[in-house]
């Protein structure tokens, strides 16, 4: 076991930061209802931990999440607010009552976006910028060109990537350096190893793993009986519907015995599982209160040996997962999943 704190480089060369960073996307949306005084408590626990990676998208809520950590960065003491490096995601496009409507790559609107992030952020520099997917109408080397001009005006710090496969990557990487790509990746969601991840390490490239407890289904917390809201995208998921979420649950439940014998809760586990894919990759928590951020952190107390690795490979297997990842529609958004 051990308690010491562990940093990571965001690829070659991206900065470097703590081993966990802090998704703050649930604060705002997508999974019900949320407390802003809570979350705001969560963000500021977290860069007291010494979490320094904040990540955020421009359309959480229409901007509401970006408000939300440039609150918490505002009210939290000066060196904690120093330490944070924000990671931002734009180009998903939504009307009025928050229906989705495509994704918007182009330079002019790469510089727009940028400029509204950075007022409702309350910040000088955005330091890892990235498209939330690729706009199928405008060539990878256009957007990441318009983020390149952001950097070189003091804008931006870094280029970024979100959800792209192996043929985008390279051609992001021959138009400017990348730090790192944004991608979910858990015990359950490993479709990066077959050839994304070989493809970004090959290029030194890091990974920010978004899902690592797939949106809680394998956090050890989900009832089977749990009703969700309306307002969780959670409900229209493949992998939380009848028959599928059961199946997961019971891949949960095979965990659970391994964290059992480790004196770790299964949330733990899972994100040690993602720690020890690499010291190249970052899993980002999706806490939303002081208690799962607490829970979460005690990850980096978790030593798995390779004993422990080969137990959890045979509980949850790659591809046991039932169900995809995001609803059809969305996934037919994914040039990850191409």
């Amino acid at each position: 076991m051990t308690t010491t704190p562990r940093t990571r480089n965001l690829g070659t060369t991206g900065p470097r930061v703590f081993a966990l960073g802090l998704g703050c996307m649930g604060m705002s949306a997508l999974y019900g209802d949320a407390d802003r005084a809570e979350s705001i408590a969560t963000i500021h626990a977290a860069l007291e931990a010494g979490v320094t990676l904040l990540d955020t998208g421009d359309f959480y809520a229409m901007g509401h999440n970006e408000m939300l950590i440039g609150e918490a960065l505002r009210t939290a003491p000066a060196a904690r607010r120093e330490q944070a490096l924000v990671s931002v995601k734009f180009g998903a496009l939504r009307d009025p009552a928050g229906n989705w409507s495509g994704y918007d790559g182009r330079p002019a609107a790469v510089k727009n976006f940028a400029a509204y992030s950075l007022q409702r952020l309350g910040v000088d520099h955005i330091d890892v910028y990235r498209i939330a997917r690729l706009d199928p109408d405008v060539p990878i080397e256009e957007t990441v060109g318009a983020i390149a001009e952001l950097i070189e005006k003091g804008y931006v710090r870094h280029v970024g990537l979100s959800e792209v496969g192996a043929g985008t990557i390279r051609r992001a990487a021959a138009t400017a350096p990348v730090c790192d790509l944004q991608i979910e990746y858990s015990l359950i969601s490993r479709g990066i190893e077959r050839e994304i991840l070989p493809t970004v390490r090959e290029l030194g490239i890091g990974i920010t793993a978004y899902g690592v407890l797939s949106r809680g289904l394998i956090s050890g917390h989900f009832p089977r009986d749990r009703q969700l809201a309306a307002n969780d995208f959670r409900a229209h998921s493949p992998r939380f519907q009848g028959e599928n979420l059961q199946h997961n649950l019971n891949l949960v439940e095979a965990l659970r015995a391994i964290a059992d014998r480790k004196g770790a809760t299964v949330a733990q586990t899972a994100i040690a599982w993602v720690l020890s894919r690499g010291e190249d990759i970052v899993p980002l928590i999706g806490a939303r209160t002081r208690e799962r951020l607490g829970e979460s952190l005690g990850a980096l107390e978790v030593t798995l040996d390779a004993a422990d690795l080969t137990a959890i490979e045979e509980a949850v297997p790659a591809d046991a997962a039932a169900g995809d990842r995001y609803p059809s529609a969305q996934m037919a958004h994914l040039d990850s999943e191409r």
